[in-house]
């Protein structure tokens, strides 16, 4: 069988004339080229007083189509598009126009409008975010050196864990083709607002130094890091910006999940393999204001820059 589409009405007056032959529905669906339960389903919800009749029948799913989908119009459908190469996610975009009264659209509609462009040779669907599987890591070992004194999660006050406040973030940096530059990324584990930089050398105090510099004119309580060491100068940025530094285990990107799911979003627009000299810091800011900017589903769909600013921080 072959995609669903609507019946049409020549299709309801064949139905009609094998029902009143006496034909069984399985056999005026193989009649008629369609599945039995679309035959089944026609005739529960378009028979009237007087069973079913191509007339009635056809009236009913029009009134019907009419309720459950508003037209979309091709201005509506710019609206959108707009949206997409933003890399908003069919969902965000969904939300975001109910939230606002702009549009009566799902997500399920949107992903459909982006296949069809697809098959008609548009450029949609690489805006969707593409997620590879992760390969898992047996037998490995700490190699990446000892950092002194580091605390480890587990000591983490429960507060952050909860994500009941702003100032509690999470640290890793992306590092460029052949290891040549890195940018440091930050993220809020309330707001799931970003800071990025960039760093030529990913040394110990070039990143203290941009950890600093990036969150001064922010609320911090807690940031948590991964092992690297770029980090092994955590006492120097507790020191500076009067916080408590903490440490995830080895191989847990889990125990960083916002900050790592959010480096994935990143790698949308700095793929893997990209040579940093070739980025500015206009660059990095472009990729920082699209996130910052992008309703994100845990916070009810809002930016986290709007998120920020409701709480008084921007």
């Amino acid at each position: 069988m072959g995609s669903y589409s609507q019946l049409t009405y020549n299709q309801r007056y064949h139905i009609y004339s094998f029902l009143k032959a006496g034909f069984c529905q399985s056999e005026v669906a193989r009649e008629i080229g369609v599945h039995k339960s679309t035959i089944s389903r026609e005739i529960r919800r378009n028979r009237g007083g007087r069973g079913y009749r191509p007339k009635q029948a056809q009236r009913f799913a029009m009134e019907r189509q009419k309720k459950s989908n508003p037209r979309i119009r091709p201005e509506d459908w710019k609206l959108v598009e707009a949206l997409i190469v933003k890399e908003w996610s069919p969902e965000q975009i969904s939300n975001f126009f109910r939230d606002n009264q702009i549009l009566p659209i799902s997500h399920e509609w949107i992903y459909q409008y982006i296949y069809k462009d697809k098959r008609e040779g548009g450029k949609l669907w690489k805006h969707l975010r593409c997620r590879k599987k992760r390969r898992k890591r047996y037998g490995s070992y700490e190699k990446r050196g000892q950092i002194p004194n580091r605390v480890w999660i587990d000591e983490r006050p429960q507060v952050v864990e909860d994500r009941s406040r702003l100032g509690d973030w999470e640290a890793d940096t992306i590092i460029g083709k052949g290891k040549k530059g890195a940018i440091v990324t930050l993220v809020d584990r309330k707001s799931r607002f970003l800071r990025m930089g960039l760093v030529a050398w990913r040394t110990k105090k070039a990143v203290k130094e941009m950890i600093i510099e990036l969150l001064e004119d922010f609320p911090v309580h807690t940031i948590t890091c991964d092992n690297g060491r770029e980090f092994a100068d955590h006492e120097g940025i507790a020191e500076a910006l009067k916080v408590n530094v903490y440490f995830a285990h080895p191989y847990a990107s889990w125990e960083r999940g916002t900050n790592e799911n959010t480096n994935g979003l990143i790698r949308q627009y700095i793929p893997k393999r990209t040579e940093f000299r070739k980025i500015t810091d206009e660059d990095i800011q472009f990729v920082e204001n699209r996130l910052n900017t992008r309703p994100g589903k845990c916070l009810s769909f809002k930016p986290p820059v709007v998120f920020l600013n409701n709480h008084g921080c921007i």
